[in-house]
This record gives C-alpha cells, sequence and structure tokens, in this order.
C-alpha cells in the first residue's frame, strides 16, 4: 500500500470516528433530563428485558455511587451495592451496567451467587460524555429494579493513546488476587481481582503514528471459591485500562480463591489466592 493512500485511509477513520462521536458531543446529556426517555436505553431495555417491570425506585435493594463530576474521564470509579445480603432465599443473581452516552452504551453484566456474600461491586470505567449511569439488579425471583446517577465526564473513550501499545499488550495477563481482612468463616469478606491489561476502546489516536489502535479488553471474569462460582464479569472496554474488581465471598475454613479471565483475542489468565477463615492469612500468586 503507497504512503499516499496510507494517509487518505487514516484520515478516513478519523473522519468516521469523529462523525461518530459528534452527535454525542452536540447533544450532551443533562442532569434534569428525563433518563427513562433516552433511545439507547430503550433500546436496551426492550431487547433485553422484553417488556418486563423495572422497578424506577430499587434503592431497597440496589444503589448506584458515582462521582457527580468526575477527575478523569478514563478512570471513574464506581460502587454497586447491595442493600441486602445473599442467601439461598433470596439474592441478586445478575447486575447489568448501562452508560447511556458511551459509543457502546451496554458496558455488561456481573453474575452473583447465595456463596458471594453480597452482591456488591466496585470498579472503574469510562465516560465518553456527559451521561445518566444505570444499574439493573435481577432478583432471583424475577424482579428488576434500577438505581441512576447522573454523571459529568467527557472524552474517556477516545483519549489519545499515550504507553507504547507493543509493551502494554506484552505485559498484558497478570491477574492479582487479594483479600481485604481478617477472614471469618460463614460472613462476607471483601476481595480484589486486578488484572494487568490495556482495554483498548479502538477510539484512541496515537499521537506519534496517528493511527488508531485496534479494540483489546477484557471480556470475561469468572471468579471462584472453593471451586463454587462467587462472581462473573462479562464485560468490554467501558472498562478502564488495567481492570481491577472488588467483591465478596464467604470463606469457609481453608479453600483457594481463583480467577479466570479472556480477553478479545481469546488469550486466557489465571491467578489464584490462599485463603485461610478461621486465622485471616491469605497469599496471593500471579500467573
Amino acid at each position: 500500500m503507497n504512503t499516499a493512500w496510507s494517509g487518505i485511509r487514516v484520515m478516513a477513520i478519523a473522519s468516521l470516528m469523529a462523525a461518530a462521536l459528534a452527535p454525542c458531543a452536540a447533544q450532551a446529556a443533562q442532569p434534569d433530563d428525563d433518563p427513562g426517555k433516552n433511545p439507547r436505553w430503550l433500546d436496551f431495555k426492550e431487547g433485553t428485558f422484553k417488556g418486563r417491570t423495572i422497578d424506577p425506585h430499587g434503592d431497597a435493594v440496589i444503589k448506584l455511587d458515582a462521582p457527580a463530576r468526575a477527575a478523569d474521564a478514563a478512570v471513574v470509579p464506581i460502587a454497586i451495592n447491595a442493600q441486602f445480603p445473599q442467601s439461598s432465599a433470596h439474592y441478586i443473581k445478575k447486575v447489568y451496567l448501562f452508560i447511556d452516552e458511551n459509543p457502546e452504551p451496554y458496558a455488561g453484566s456481573f453474575e452473583f451467587t447465595p456463596e458471594s456474600g453480597l452482591a456488591t461491586i466496585e470498579t472503574r470505567v469510562r465516560v465518553e460524555d456527559y451521561t445518566f449511569m444505570r444499574v439493573i439488579a435481577e432478583t432471583n425471583d424475577g424482579h428488576l429494579y434500577s438505581a441512576i446517577r447522573f454523571v459529568k465526564a467527557s472524552g474517556g473513550c477516545s483519549a489519545p493513546a499515550d504507553k507504547d501499545e507493543d509493551a502494554a499488550e506484552r505485559s498484558a495477563g497478570q491477574v492479582r488476587l487479594q483479600t481485604d481482612g481478617q477472614g471469618v468463616s460463614g460472613k462476607p469478606e471483601l476481595a480484589q481481582v486486578m488484572v494487568r491489561h490495556p482495554n483498548r476502546t479502538g477510539m484512541a489516536m496515537n499521537q506519534v503514528t496517528r493511527n488508531y489502535a485496534t479494540a483489546y479488553f477484557i471480556r470475561k471474569v469468572e471468579v471462584t471459591y472453593a471451586d463454587k462460582p462467587v462472581m462473573t464479569a462479562n464485560v468490554n472496554f467501558s472498562i478502564s485500562e488495567n481492570p481491577n474488581f472488588r467483591f465478596y465471598f464467604i470463606p469457609s475454613g481453608s479453600g483457594e480463591l481463583k480467577a479466570h479471565v479472556e480477553d478479545t483475542k481469546n488469550k486466557r489468565f489465571d491467578g489464584v489466592a490462599a485463603v485461610n477463615a478461621q486465622s485471616g492469612a491469605q497469599t496471593s500468586a500471579m500467573k
């Protein structure tokens, strides 16, 4: 391919990206907009929930914490907090995360079990424009509940890449698991899984080459304790670089907390932490 054609192709891609993002910039959401009338949300709602009722006042079930104005749109901390403990009789089995004004509004879902202890998750996300951010919790009896926050941030998905992309990709895949406190058998214990990964959106221009790196991100994280599922995240590039998830599990004596991670190039990475609930001793390992 000659240099002239290569330059034209890059300019064409840049123009397409600008055109795709321009409508969002021109029609940025405002805090006083009706969050129930966003067309993207309505399409997703109909396609996913098929007319099922979603309780818009779900504070007794789920809450979403996010900054009203983000310091860095590429790394926006959020916390999805369950309002009751998990039990075999009553538990949150799935939480959906939707960021209305992102290029791909559906950021993913998180699955939980009674062994999770609490269906709470903390992570960091990218936000491309002023937006409503919403979570929908589905309980084991099939009921749906929502929580909504308005976040002021812009440029998180298309922020220029400022790192060596090849080096970032070569170092991808380190997984670290750790618990936060002295484990007590039978009580929810806070844990964290950290994955070194560029989590590229495919929308950031390299300021040196003027090219767009292809999208490359973590798509699935499965965490088990004593070989029982605790938390499964099915996510996309809306999750920030070096994905980080804080979650709960219920330890019982000695056992292993394991994480299995897959990305969009079908690469697989694993991490494990030994947990002793009686003494609270804990170790972590990376693979």
